[in-house]
């Protein structure tokens, strides 16, 4: 079992950087996979990132490449997304998740851990 809190979401003007953050309970955060989803008001939650339980692969959506970086600390049971450059488009609510296999994966429904995300409003 793996318990998932995000931290670091709030309002940032376009153009500038937010970074979240997401605390794990359990010994085996540090063998899952994880990403990130987002998911704004009227749309269907999407994937954003997701990184081997390594560190030595990792995914992006095109929407952010370039823009945001997703890493680990195992040491730490913490996993963050950096995001810069950031666009009113950006807007929603952060969600990680966890899994033990699904690290390319980017539907929803493949990840078997989340947290309970955090809000980013980015304005114009």
């Amino acid at each position: 079992q793996v318990q998932l809190v995000e931290s670091g979401g709030g309002l940032v003007q376009a153009g500038g950087s937010l970074r979240l953050s997401c605390a794990a309970s359990g010994r085996t955060f540090r063998s899952y996979a994880v990403a990130w989803f987002r998911q704004a008001p009227g749309k269907e939650r999407e994937f954003v990132a997701s990184q081997s339980w390594s560190g030595d692969s990792t995914y992006y959506a095109d929407s952010v490449k370039g823009r945001f970086t997703i890493s680990r600390d195992n040491a730490k049971n913490t996993m963050y997304l950096q995001m810069s450059s950031l666009k009113p488009e950006d807007t929603a609510v952060y969600y990680c998740a966890a899994d033990p296999y699904a690290v390319a994966a980017t539907a929803p429904r493949a990840w078997d851990y989340w947290g309970q995300g955090t809000q980013v409003t980015v304005s114009s």
